[in-house]
């Protein structure tokens, strides 16, 4: 499979005990004990959020609609 290198940014919070880290170019997040490792799950969730799906099965598309605020 063939790849290319891609640079994101990231935001850094800490709520309680964790990180977490949000990719500010993907609606993409993760988190993690210590910033090192919310970072190397974040960049594990981009890589996996940008892999090509092998579904097993054929998926049921349908239709919804959701109230938004106006």
């Amino acid at each position: 499979m063939k790849t290319h290198r891609r640079t994101f940014r990231a935001s850094l919070t800490h709520e309680g005990r964790w990180v977490v880290a949000q990719c500010l170019e993907v609606d993409v997040a993760s988190q993690g004990r210590t910033e090192a490792e919310a970072l190397k799950n974040l960049k594990e969730a981009l890589e996996l959020h940008f892999e090509e799906p092998a579904a097993t099965k054929v998926p049921e598309i349908r239709d919804l609609s959701a109230a938004l605020p106006a």
